[in-house]
């Protein structure tokens, strides 16, 4: 099993900055892929930006230019560095993983649990 922790949520106003940590916690693991995801109410939970354990990036066209998704592999931790808010970014955020354990083959997708950004006008 693998635990993800979020931290850095908040309330921020329009044009202002926020960055969000992850730290994942576990025994036997490798991380590949991690992303950020972002969901409101009502709607499908949607990425926001993802890195390879290379630190190959992709980017939601509407966060493009404003978010930055960096991680540390020694660490286990992934980070978004958010610039420039606006409204509509006002969400819940979710860190993912794709796991891969010592002693198997398999990769496992495991989530945090969540933190909410809001940013007002």
């Amino acid at each position: 099993q693998v635990q993800l922790v979020e931290s850095g949520g908040g309330l921020v106003q329009a044009g202002g900055s926020l960055r969000l940590s992850c730290a994942a916690s576990g025994k036997n693991f490798s991380l590949r892929t991690m992303g950020w995801y972002r969901q409101t109410p009502g709607k499908q939970r949607e990425l926001v930006a993802d890195i390879t354990s290379g630190g190959i990036t992709n980017y939601a066209d509407s966060v493009k230019g404003r978010f930055t998704i960096s991680r540390d592999n020694a660490k286990n931790a992934l980070y978004l560095q958010m610039n420039s808010l606006k409204p509509e970014d006002t969400a819940v955020y979710y860190c993912n993983a794709r796991v891969s354990f010592t002693y198997g083959i398999n990769v496992y997708s495991y989530w945090g649990q969540g933190t909410q950004v809001t940013v007002s006008l």
